[in-house]
Parts: C-alpha cells; structure tokens; sequence
C-alpha cells in the first residue's frame, strides 16, 4: 500500500523534532504537526526560557557579593516587563529557528493538531493522512489538583507571561520546577514561601542534595510551610488567600499572597491524541485516587517496548508521554535512535542508564548514577561514601554562609563509582564532566589519579579520601 508518507510525526517539541530531522536525512519522506509553537515544552515554557529567568535573578547576589571585593554597595532595581518581553522575543526566535530546521530538512511542517484515526491515519484540520509509521511525541502537561478556587492559581506555563511580577509567591510543591521556581523569584526580589507535604524537597534526588539545596534556600530568605496541604483559595482584595492544613492536626491556617504557582508533577498530554481509536496501549492508569488531566491519571503513559514501539508494531512513542526519564536529551535520544533503527539500519535502543541531570536553583545541584539510598538498596554493605562539605573559595571575602556538597558513592568491591553528586555553584558544568567517567566505569582509582585543577571547587572530587 502506498502511504503520503514515510513517518508522521504528532508533537513537535524535543523528541519529535530529534526523530523526523534524522529520519528524513535518512530519505524518508516526513512530516510533523503542531498545534503550539515548534519547539516543545523545553524551548517555549521550559529549560530554556526557565534558565534565562535563572540567570536573571543572579544578579541581585552578585550586587551583594561584590561589594566584600572592594566594589561599592549599590541599589539596583529591577523591571519585570522588560525581562519578561526579552525571554518572550527570545523564544519566538527559538521557535522560528526551528520551522527553518524543519523546512531545511525536508520535513514538512502542519501548525495544527493531529488525532490517530487508526495504525496508519492521522486526521489534520479535516484531513485524512495516511503514513507507513506514527510517531507520537506530544510531551507532558503541567498538572493541578481539584481544589476550591484552584482557577486562581497558576502554573510553571503562565509564570513567563505574568503580567506583574508578584510580590508575594506562594509555590506549592517540592520537585525541581517548584524550587527551581521559588529560587528565580526570590532572587528578583518577591517574598517567596514554598508549602510541600512533606519535610524534604527533591526527594526522588540522593539526601545529601535534597539537604543541601533547601539549606540554602533557607538562608537565602525562602520560607518553607512543610508537612502541609492546600484545602482551598480564595480572591481578595488584599490578595489571593490560601486555606491549608498541617497534616494530622485539624486546625486551619491561612496565608495570603499576589500569585500561587502550583508545581506538584506534569504528566503524560494525551487528550484528544486518539490513542483509544487506534488501539494504543496505556500504563499505570488504574489508581483512580490520582488527579486527573483531561480524563486520564496523571501517571498514565504510553506503553513502549526499549525500541519505543507500542503495542501497535508501526506506531512509536517518545519523550514524556511515555514517562521514562522525562528531560529533553533524553526525548532526543529517544528519538534519533527511533529514526536510526527504523530508517538508518542502524537498530539500537537508548540507555537510561546514567542519565545526569541538574537542579538550576540557589545553590545549584547536578547529580548523576545512583543515589546513596539506591546505591544501598542494590549493593548493601559494600557502598562506601566520600563526601565533603566547605565554604567555596568566591565566599572567603563576601562573608556570604554559602556551603559546596561534593559526593562520590562507591562500591567497594569493584570500586567503581556509582553515582556523583554536587550541590553548589556551578554543580550543572561540572557534574556534565565527571558523567562521562561514571558512563565509561570509572574507579575510585581512576578519580584519585586524575590531578586536580587548582584551586577549583572541581578538583575536590579527585581529592576526596
């Protein structure tokens, strides 16, 4: 049967955008539909607008930190609208770059939403497209619960596009988008409070950095509400006012404040994808006391195979729909080893092994490997932790209580390094690096036969004994 096309790609963000360049390259004949801007989560509400507000909201440390170095002290100030316009332009840029990508590639390009018809069809505007493989990339959605006056609240999407910058936040969560969050706005300068149910934030990360980043946090001025739940919220006229209560007590409290952003998890967007009328399978959707988004639980995701095949032999999936690792290298690997496989007769399956990843608060994180706890729960007795904990040099002069976690955890029996962890400046850079030793297998040996670089925060993880 002949076919319009080769591959037809559904979402074009990281992963779909990876697999039809590569694909087409190939000589496959693609093309790719979106019903957003091109570029997904990570270039339009994500990394990267994200790291720009990250950069941002340095400055005003820097302006503190200069003046132990001999600089006079100063009182800056600073315009919300203008860094919201400037990262804005900036994305729409990204966002063209990207159609001009696709157009140079070959693929070509729907600005609008595809629905699965059956295995082989997509429907486009009232279009009927018939393709020899689908695949689908359409990412995740940030999520809310279902709570009195929740309409009031926002999330990680429209905190770009807020209108006036919040002189009160309230963040309500304790993953990496909410403390990441919590950390831009308090350095430009709104009172920030963050209310988790627990008492530890980043808790899917190794302790020693969920301690270290919320330290810091709380030095900076940060206020945690911690073992707590929101119940309701409510528009006043001095503000948006947030009901809440301490777990196990019956008791109510209130706090009031300009904007409540609510980072508690995204999840896999497959609304309207037609995922029932083609017979694709779905996991992890049978807890029904989970939130839902747009009528599915919020842990359910595409079913894929280590080849990101679904149960559909010619229909494929990657990225954060199908809830492996959900970060954007890992969408584009997963894509280009789709392309690679199907199109390139180059078969091969993406590793989910080693992945580093960062937390972009204040102080930074990076970690990569294992955790201690995982570490312990797999190798038992046989970990060993070198650890240390000190004041970055740039700090000697500022007087700043500014404190670098470096880790290594190790199985003794092989000495192989099995995770790396950092919190501190710059822990993103450098935790990148020693990645490639982890990946290759390197030893505790390897690590203290490597000359440091001094003086560097660096060279502590080839010095720790």
């Amino acid at each position: 049967m002949a076919y319009d096309y080769d591959l037809f790609v559904i979402g074009a963000g990281s992963g779909g955008l990876a697999a039809s360049k590569r694909a087409a390259s190939y000589g496959a004949k693609v093309a790719i539909a979106e019903g957003d801007l091109v570029g997904g989560t990570c270039v339009i509400r994500g990394c990267v607008p994200k790291k720009l507000m990250v950069y941002a909201s340095k400055f005003s440390h820097l302006y503190e930190d200069a003046v132990g170095y001999g600089w006079s002290k100063v009182e800056p100030s600073f315009d919300w609208q203008k860094l919201v316009t400037a990262v804005n332009n900036e994305v729409m840029r990204l966002n063209q770059l990207h159609i001009n990508f696709l157009a140079k590639a070959g693929v070509e390009l729907f600005q609008s939403r595809a629905t699965l018809v059956d295995s082989h069809t997509v429907e486009v505007n009232g279009r009927k497209i018939t393709a020899d493989k689908i695949l689908i990339a359409v990412g995740g959605e940030a999520i809310k619960p279902d709570l009195p006056g929740v309409e009031y609240t926002v999330t990680s999407r429209e905190m770009f596009h807020l209108k006036e910058q919040p002189k009160r936040l309230l963040v309500i969560g304790a993953g990496y988008i909410a403390v990441e969050f919590a950390c831009i706005m308090h350095g430009l300068g709104s009172q920030v409070s963050v209310m988790i149910r627990g008492d530890r934030i980043l808790k899917d990360f190794d302790e020693d950095i969920s301690s270290g980043v919320k330290d810091g946090m709380s030095k900076h001025g940060i206020d945690f509400i911690c073992n707590s739940l929101a119940k309701k919220f409510e528009q006043t006229s001095e503000g948006i006012k947030i009901t809440y209560a301490e777990k196990g007590k019956d008791t109510e409290s209130t706090i009031t404040a300009d904007a409540v952003l609510f980072a508690i998890g995204r999840a896999p967007n497959l609304a309207r994808l037609g995922l029932e009328t083609a017979d694709v399978e779905v996991i992890n959707c049978e807890d029904e006391d989970l939130p839902r988004l747009h009528g599915y639980s919020v842990n359910c995701a595409i079913q894929v195979d280590e080849y990101s095949r679904t149960n559909q032999p010619n229909i494929f999936a990657v990225g954060d729909c199908t809830n492996r690792i959900n970060l954007t290298p890992v969408a584009i690997g997963e894509g280009r080893a789709f392309a690679d496989t199907e199109f390139g007769n180059n078969p091969r399956v993406f590793s989910h092994h080693e992945v580093a990843s960062a937390v972009f608060s204040q102080p930074e994180a990076g970690t990569v490997g294992l955790s201690e706890a995982e570490a312990r729960q797999k190798y038992g007795d046989a970990v060993k932790i070198y650890r240390a904990r000190f004041r970055p040099m740039f700090h000697s002069l500022t007087g700043a209580d500014e404190k670098v976690t470096v880790k290594l955890v190790v199985d003794s029996n092989t000495e192989r390094v099995l995770g790396a962890h950092m919190v501190g400046e710059n822990a993103a850079e450098i935790i990148q690096g020693i990645a490639i030793a982890v990946k290759m297998g390197a030893t505790k040996k390897d690590f203290d036969a490597t000359v440091g670089i001094h003086p560097s925060t660096a060279e502590e993880f080839v010095t720790l004994r």
